[in-house]
């Protein structure tokens, strides 16, 4: 089906088809797509595990920083979007060259490129070992031939439309996707005595599963209100709306009230989508508890454990379905963006004067190089086969966008002017006093640990040395 999508969507592509759909795409379609894209492979199996995990985002408190996305999101719709429309960006680094420079504009570009690519191949490597030992290993096929036949399919459909087909395959796997989680909590509530749906979520809402927000510990419990709320409003604004892979879908609409809409009604619509995954999280453990089934060491694997082993064969072809499609909706986003912000950020081929037909070729380059560098940084996890390197990674990658928000967030309410040549050692010495005091944050205020918070931090310390290299602009 993607195949077929990308066939229809791809005729008559030229490299702004690629890069922007020709700014066509309805706004309705982007708003519901964007689920998909902002749920990975990851987020569709440990969402449900963490509901009765114990820790962070325990029982509903994940809610708590959803309405904090809420926050995040109108930035975006009422900020973010209106200069990105101003100003006709391809690319949102773009602005940080306007604004600043091209040093900015440069460690803006390669922040994003470094948490994309570590991001985008952790996301992919973990599905793929779900995948790998629920399907292939049946059939003999290694674990390398896995990745690679998942990457070539990503490349095929995604090389010739890029964006314009991402707009509509996003569609097809968000159905996929929550298609998936209502159908398996239909089948649960049913295995469960329940006498319909509506029932079924009735029995979530009277189980211990359910709390939602959490005031009573103060700033050190992990899933504090304020806390959990700042941290989704940071997220949303500097993982979602100064991100290309998000943003990039965004810039296809027609015009900024299209965008805007786009933006609001998408962060309505995640809303629900959340509450679904958290609904299918509580019947997980009621079930498990009802069928006396043994909690996995790992949470993320009780998703698959049940839909696989305890429910009709359906919900496991279904729950397999679902893996894909979270996974591809994340990984074909971000190899497009990968491929856009390279070729016209860091190789500023766009500007070069070249005809079309050399500037697809190299976009074809970009767009295989990047496929190629996630297959090798995906065998390269699975050769080190540990855990807490694959955590360490995931949250090295984040730390890259405490810069980016500090970088835009100083360029928009600020009008100095900065000494463009110190934005670099800034934006190296503001993630590393970050993880200092974020390592000695229990001993130096009393338990108290940042949690995703440490995004705020991190664009602090990035605005503070801003502001020392900066000076007043005539």
């Amino acid at each position: 089906m993607l195949l077929g999508i990308s066939y229809f969507t791809s005729r008559g592509a030229d490299n702004q088809t690629f890069f922007n759909a020709d700014k066509k795409s309805p706004w309705f379609l982007v708003a519901f797509g964007m689920i998909g894209a902002s749920l990975s492979g990851v987020t569709f199996i440990s969402i449900p595990g963490a509901v009765g995990a114990g820790g962070t985002n325990t029982a509903f408190s994940y809610m708590q920083m959803v309405y904090g996305y809420m926050v995040g999101y109108a930035i975006i719709a009422l900020v973010l979007m209106p200069i990105y429309y101003r100003m006709g960006l391809t690319t949102i680094y773009t602005y940080l060259n306007d604004r600043f420079g091209k040093f900015s504009y440069f460690v803006g570009s390669l922040y994003f490129l470094l948490s994309r690519v570590v991001g985008a191949s952790l996301r992919l490597f973990l599905v793929a070992i779900v995948f790998q030992k629920i399907v292939m290993d049946s059939f003999g096929i290694p674990f390398f031939l896995t990745v690679m036949i998942a990457i070539v399919l990503i490349w095929v459909y995604t090389f010739q439309g890029g964006i314009k087909t991402i707009v509509i395959t996003d569609t097809l796997q968000t159905v996929c996707m929550l298609a998936a989680v209502f159908l398996t909590i239909y089948a649960i509530g049913n295995a469960l005595g329940s006498t319909g749906i509506i029932d079924t979520f009735s029995m979530v809402k009277e189980s211990a599963y359910s709390q939602m927000f959490f005031f009573e510990d103060g700033w050190n419990d992990p899933n504090n209100f304020f806390k959990q709320f700042l941290s989704g409003a940071l997220i949303a604004t500097a993982m979602t709306g100064l991100d290309q892979d998000m943003m990039q879908k965004n810039l296809t609409c027609k015009d900024l009230p299209s965008a805007q809409k786009n933006v609001l009604s998408f962060s309505i619509v995640l809303i629900f989508a959340n509450l679904l995954f958290l609904a299918l999280g509580a019947l997980l453990y009621m079930f498990a508890a009802n069928q006396g089934i043994e909690i996995p060491s790992r949470t993320d694997q009780l998703y698959p454990l049940i839909a696989l082993n305890h429910l009709s064969p359906y919900i496991g072809i279904l729950f397999v379905l679902g893996l894909i499609a979270a996974a591809y909706s994340s990984a074909d986003s971000a190899l497009t963006s990968l491929t856009t912000s390279f070729y016209i950020d860091i190789l500023k081929y766009d500007q070069r004067g070249h005809s079309e037909k050399q500037q697809k070729r190299t976009r074809m380059m970009v767009h295989v190089g990047f496929s190629l560098l996630i297959f090798f940084i995906i065998l390269i996890v699975n050769a080190l086969n540990d855990d807490a390197i694959i955590n360490k990674l995931f949250k090295a990658a984040g730390y890259t966008y405490g810069p980016i928000l500090g970088l835009f967030t100083f360029g928009i309410v600020s009008k100095r002017k900065i000494m463009d040549q110190w934005t670099i050692p800034v934006c190296l010495i503001a993630p590393l006093l970050t993880f200092i005091i974020d390592y000695y944050s229990a001993d130096l205020f009393g338990g108290f640990k940042f949690g995703n918070t440490i995004l705020g931090l991190n664009a602090l310390f990035t605005i503070i040395g801003l502001l020392i290299i900066s000076k007043k602009n005539e």
